[in-house]
């Protein structure tokens, strides 16, 4: 393969030897001492004449050929999260149309899913109307045999005027619920207009809140997934979790020291950086199921690097990078996004992204990586 030169944001270019030797990561069963999910993107439609304006167009086949490939490897599917850029392109009837083919094919391969249960049908609207909308995508998840995750509500944020009101529609979806389900606590790093989730600002008034709604029904409450990017305050607060109820990480610049845990307990995983990184993950997480530690970290620590420059503010914008992965490691044909968004992410970011991506051995063929690579340099005015 010919090196590429990569821009670098000063408006250098540094000279790049693609590797030769990508990671042997063959299938494998689900991890037995975590539960893992990995939150999961949509592939677009390429030939759809829309705008970032327009209804979400999705390839299908590309899209669910996707979650195969997860499944494949022992992952469950964390599905129309916001890795699916639900409230980022993907609209609510697209996302409806998402949980239910998904699940259906879960139920055809035996995978492990759940779905992201919101309020993006609405706008605005009271407290009564987001419970509403709440209840109605509550009802199509389990209607598709998936398992619930309860999302943060932009909706909610908006009309929500104390914490009790958080809690009195946490508690009714919960009584509603016919089995238990998984919060979702997604910080403002990922969504601006969730701000003050759960009725104050303040982080540590947020938590009792949160940990209310739990005590009061943990037989309702699988788990909770929380997105903070915030390792100590996520390890507080699992240890504070009822028997029973397990601590889900969503924090994708620490997962492998919460993973991995400490004497005290360990966390689960439902990430968006498991997309890009599935089956190294996946090989990770079962080197913990035969107590070696140390081959887990030896695994994943690597990886940190490549999240965080993924997951770097504007933090929102991870899922560009995470397609444009998907793409150079042949998992689809095209780098299009639904709404557009795969203009939010500058060159040299996603020049970086290859370079640590192919330097961890992440694309099953580098050399068809490379080649994607340089196309996208050489449209984009950087001549090879």
């Amino acid at each position: 393969m010919r090196p590429l030169l990569l821009p670098r944001p000063d408006g250098t270019t540094v000279r790049y030897e693609p590797r030769a030797d990508p990671l042997s990561l063959a299938p494998g069963p689900a991890p037995l001492s975590r539960t893992v999910f990995s939150a999961a993107h949509v592939v677009a439609d390429p030939y759809a004449d829309v705008s970032p304006d327009s209804p979400a167009a999705v390839d299908w086949e590309a899209t669910l050929a996707f979650r195969r490939h997860l499944w494949a490897h022992g992952l469950g599917v964390a599905e129309a999260m916001d890795t699916a850029q639900r409230g980022m392109g993907l609209d609510w009837p697209a996302a409806a149309e998402l949980i239910t083919r998904s699940a259906a094919e879960a139920k055809a391969v035996g995978g492990r899913i759940a779905c992201g249960v919101g309020t993006d049908q609405l706008t605005s609207g009271d407290v009564a109307q987001v419970t509403a909308a709440y209840e109605e995508q509550l009802g199509l998840v389990e209607g598709a045999g998936a398992q619930p995750i309860l999302m943060a509500s932009r909706a909610l944020a908006a009309s929500a005027r104390s914490p009790e009101e958080y809690v009195s529609v946490y508690t009714d979806l919960l009584r509603q619920a016919s089995g238990p389900v998984i919060l979702h606590w997604l910080g403002p790093m990922f969504d601006p207009a969730l701000d003050g989730y759960w009725g104050s600002t303040d982080l540590d008034a947020a938590t009792e809140t949160f940990l209310e709604v739990i005590a009061a029904h943990p037989d309702k409450v699988d788990g909770i997934k929380v997105s903070l990017l915030d390792a100590r305050r996520e390890v507080e607060l699992r240890r504070r979790l009822p028997d029973g109820v397990r601590c889900y990480t969503g924090d994708d610049f620490h997962y492998p020291e919460l993973i991995a845990g400490d004497e005290q307990g360990f966390s689960h995983a439902l990430l968006g950086i498991f997309d890009p990184l599935g089956p190294l993950a996946a090989r990770a997480v079962r080197a913990l199921d035969e107590g070696d530690t140390d081959a887990f970290r030896a695994l994943l620590d690597p990886t940190v690097e490549l999240s965080r420059h993924l997951f770097e503010a504007p933090t929102r914008f991870y899922k560009t990078g995470v397609v444009f992965l998907a793409w150079l490691a042949g998992h689809q044909s095209h780098f299009t996004m639904v709404g557009g968004l795969q203009s939010a992410r500058s060159l040299p970011h996603l020049a970086r992204a290859y370079e640590l991506a192919d330097g961890l051995g992440l694309f099953p063929d580098p050399a068809r990586a490379a080649a994607r690579m340089t196309s996208l340099l050489t449209v984009q005015g950087v001549p090879q």
